[in-house]
């Protein structure tokens, strides 16, 4: 299972948001490419990076900071924000990132989400951030009445590559993963899922693990990183060995198969 440090851009620079609340971002540092240089030195594989200005605008806005970190840094790039029509995924792709996470379109243009997978296979990814079970769109700040499982099914069918999952409510709070929607998107569908959203402990990550089986091929990491109540290259060793004896036996793995 990959570990994926998460980069999210506001104004520039690198921020963590609380539930999605633009309102409650935390900068955690000025040069998002220097903190690309990090988590790379403590052997990132893969990054994820979010223009968080283009979700809420509807277009993407960080890309020069995009292109300089995707030049400068010598792993795979997904990016996700604000991507919501067939030229803005194809210019993202040319600056070599190697996948672009769609969200918005996913609900509400699925025609644009068929024609870029046929245009770019292997490269369209979907992320789906749920509210209570719904998806959220426009940057977290409409919550729509589609249910997340039966957009992960239809995203399938028409050939994205991955789906990135998100509990709103997880995300930046530092409280688990939500497993239990985990295993039913998992259960659901048949192509790789990256969990994303509250891991904050090695427990949070060994936990996951157990879900890999099942499809859960990733976890993408965010506030814990930087607040240091998670170190990369220990997460990252941990899940390869799959130190399942350091795990509390209350987290009842034969639970989650």
């Amino acid at each position: 299972m990959d570990v994926i440090p998460a980069i999210d851009l506001l104004d520039g620079r690198c921020v963590r948001l609380y539930q999605g609340d633009y309102e409650k971002s935390q900068v955690f540092n000025e040069n998002p490419l220097e903190v690309a240089r990090q988590w790379v030195e403590q052997g990132a594989t893969r990054l994820h990076l979010v223009d968080l200005d283009g979700a809420k605008q509807g277009k993407p806005i960080n890309l020069p900071t995009i292109a300089k970190i995707v030049q400068e840094i010598p792993i795979p790039v997904q990016v996700g924000g604000g991507l919501r029509d067939f030229q803005s995924v194809a210019n993202l792709l040319k600056l070599g990132v190697e996948r672009a996470i769609l969200g918005t379109i996913a609900v509400e243009k699925v025609s644009i989400v068929e024609q870029l997978c046929q245009a770019f296979p292997h490269q369209i990814v979907v992320g789906i951030d749920a509210r209570n079970g719904k998806v959220a769109t426009k940057g977290w700040l409409e919550t729509s009445e589609v249910n997340a499982t039966d957009l992960a099914q239809q995203m399938e069918s028409l050939g994205v590559a991955a789906i990135i999952f998100t509990d709103i409510h997880r995300d930046g709070t530092l409280s688990g993963p939500n497993l239990e929607s985990l295993r039913e998107l998992a259960h659901a569908v048949n192509i790789p899922i990256i969990a994303s959203g509250g891991v904050s402990s090695l427990t949070d990550l060994l936990s996951l693990l157990s879900l890999e089986p099942l499809g859960v091929t990733g976890a993408i990491v965010g506030k814990a990183l930087y607040t240091g109540d998670l170190s990369l290259s220990e997460a990252i060793q941990a899940v390869g060995q799959g130190r399942w004896q350091d795990v509390p036996p209350n987290l009842g793995f034969s639970s989650f198969a």
